[in-house]
């Protein structure tokens, strides 16, 4: 057997360490952990819609990142513009404010059932949020982009869908569907469209507008890994003084292990200001998620 010198020595030797050398231990640097949620608010929501000044503002409330509008059909979705992306980028280093995630609100305007300029918008968003550094990309489905009761527009979706999740795979990004559909109805989109980087993002105040059970739908599709993000919202009240019962909602977030964004849209009452809103939105959503 190997005696306590000689096995000091290999050892040192293993180490690149000449014989006699005496190791010297090194703290290790621990990286710290990233916290379970992170709270933004939609830009459109701060009255900043595809505007960089949304960042100022942004900090003034108090906020951990945004969500960013890609932008319009009148500035020709200006964030595929390298230049703007930069400027995104800039405004999000000099204020601490994070780039949370990517939205095209403009598909419901110009839907993606419908127009080629839309499905172009969407091939597009794969990289820009790339560029900003982000994961997931709201697709929505309201006003003319709306798909109940509409079998035919809901399979052009499901198409161009298939046709843009390779591409959203291979960058990891993920396609998070929002809509008036129930929880079922957006599975059977995903199922068929048959893809990883298709997912639902979840808002809590429209599933509860429509009626369907916000919980047991959160329980299902969370079951599934199937919420790649959150929108708490309310029309027309502050957070917490409308019609969603959070504290069950922060229940059910426990229960199905969901961490990553929850963003903030809507929530200022009538002759309310943003800024006060705001503030008093994320004091709240920071006790309740505490």
């Amino acid at each position: 057997m190997m005696n306590r010198r000689k096995a000091l020595g290999r050892c040192l030797a293993l180490a690149g360490l000449p014989a006699g050398a005496t190791a010297i231990a090194r703290p290790l640097k621990i990286m710290p952990a990233e916290p379970r949620f992170q709270i933004g608010a939609c830009d459109w929501s701060i009255g900043q819609s595809s505007k960089v000044e949304a960042f100022a503002l942004a900090k003034r409330i108090g906020l951990d990142g945004l969500q960013v509008n890609m932008g319009s059909e009148a500035d020709n979705m200006h964030l595929r513009e390298r230049s703007v992306q930069e400027a995104y980028r800039t405004a999000s280093r000099q204020t601490g404010v994070r780039i949370g995630s990517l939205a095209l609100g403009e598909l419901n305007n110009v839907p993606y059932k419908a127009d080629a300029r839309a499905e172009q918008w969407v091939q597009d968003s794969v990289d820009v949020a790339k560029a900003l550094g982000v994961t997931n990309i709201l697709l929505a489905f309201f006003s003319k982009g709306d798909l109940r009761n509409d079998p035919e527009g809901t399979k052009v979706v499901i198409d161009r869908l298939k046709a843009v999740a390779p591409k959203a795979e291979k960058a990891g990004v993920i396609l998070a569907i929002e809509s008036w559909l129930s929880a079922e109805d957006h599975v059977r989109i995903i199922e068929a469209v048959g893809s990883p980087a298709v997912k639902v993002y979840y808002d809590v105040c429209n599933s509860t507008v429509m009626g369907y059970d916000i919980f047991r739908e959160m329980r299902w599709l969370g079951q599934q890994k199937l919420i790649t993000e959150i929108h708490f919202k309310e029309n027309g009240s502050l957070l917490g003084q409308g019609q969603v019962d959070y504290p069950k909602v922060r229940q059910v977030l426990n229960e199905i292990g969901y961490r990553g964004w929850i963003q903030m849209e809507g929530a200022v009452p009538p002759k309310a200001t943003i800024l006060d809103s705001y503030v008093t939105n994320l004091a709240f959503t920071r006790k309740l998620l505490a």
